[in-house]
């Protein structure tokens, strides 16, 4: 029985693998490094375009909702250009006014199919993530404290991300003030 601590003298066939080893040994290391190294260029390559690929989609997808919101303002566009080159002389104030309305209701319809929405926070609580304070008024009972009393600028949402907040009044109130104070 031989001890299992003491190392075997490799005889002649062990001799015989391990020169043979020597010389295939490192060329199948080789052909091994080599078929790594061809795999890495063929993956980075393939990362390379697909990452041009994705730029590319991504600036083609742009465009397109470029191109389909300036479609979509074309008619307002066209009707505001009507509008601006109407005679004066011959045009009374109230088809200004109804132009000028019906091209803001055109753009606004337009808008509102990519996702705009209006904030128009008359009479609705003070929200300071939605609404500007930039003056305030005397509330006439509790029930109207921090409620909002005037708009001076409506705020936009587009696709729930806020895009300006609107600028309002809000009405506080005070126990013993009187609303002249």
């Amino acid at each position: 029985m031989t001890d299992p601590f003491t190392p075997e003298e490799p005889g002649p066939a062990s001799e015989a693998e391990a020169a043979s080893d020597g010389s295939d040994g490192t060329a199948i290391k080789d052909r091994e490094l080599e078929e790594l190294r061809d795999k890495y260029l063929r993956l980075a390559a393939e990362y390379d375009n697909f990452r041009k690929r994705a730029t590319r989609d991504r600036e083609e997808a742009r465009h397109r909702s470029q191109v389909d919101l300036v479609g979509g303002l074309l008619d307002a566009l066209d009707d505001l250009a009507r509008f601006a080159h109407l005679d004066p002389a011959v045009t009374d104030a109230k088809t200004v006014v109804d132009g000028a309305e019906l091209v803001e209701r055109k753009l606004l319809k337009s808008l509102a199919g990519h996702g705009l929405e209006v904030v128009d926070p008359l009479d609705q609580p003070f929200d300071p993530a939605q609404h500007e304070a930039v003056q305030t008024e005397p509330a006439l009972s509790p029930e109207d404290d921090h409620m909002v009393g005037r708009v001076f600028q409506r705020g936009y949402t587009m696709n729930g991300r806020l895009l300006r907040p609107a600028r309002v009044m809000v009405k506080q109130w005070r126990e013993h003030a009187s609303p002249n104070e």
